[in-house]
């Protein structure tokens, strides 16, 4: 099955959770996915199922390292965070400002660099989808 679009497949919260343990370490096998991502209380077999899915949507990579098959993050760190950030903000909280990056500055999972690409992002005027 061909990928699909990852630019508009948005990461569920169960997909989210692997990719930020991606993000921080990658690539990694099923297994250390599965260690990794504790949290989400489920069976291996649920995270291997997850992971096909992520990889048809076009969310991960995949590729053999030592006859082990390892898993990457396709899909930017910022730019889904700001996807999320901004849903919240304009979509549910109706907000129409310029959003504080400031309000991220303890992020355990952003860096100096990352924060500046997330402040632009988030204060870049909506594009339409026509």
């Amino acid at each position: 099955m061909a990928p699909t679009n990852s630019k508009s497949a948005k990461p569920s919260t169960n997909e989210l959770a692997i990719l930020k343990s991606l993000w921080r370490q990658s690539p990694m096998s099923a297994r250390e996915v599965h260690e990794t991502t504790g949290s989400l209380k489920w069976s291996f077999s649920s995270t291997r199922k997850t992971l096909e899915r992520m990889l048809q949507k076009g969310m991960l990579t995949q590729e053999e390292l030592h006859g082990v098959k390892v898993f990457s993050p396709a899909v930017s760190k910022v730019k889904t965070l700001a996807s999320f950030v901004k849903e919240l903000a304009f979509q549910v909280l109706e907000v129409d400002k310029e959003l504080p990056v400031s309000m991220f500055a303890d992020s355990k999972l952003l860096d100096d660099g990352e924060l500046k690409e997330l402040e632009m992002l988030l204060n870049e005027k909506e594009e339409s989808d026509d």
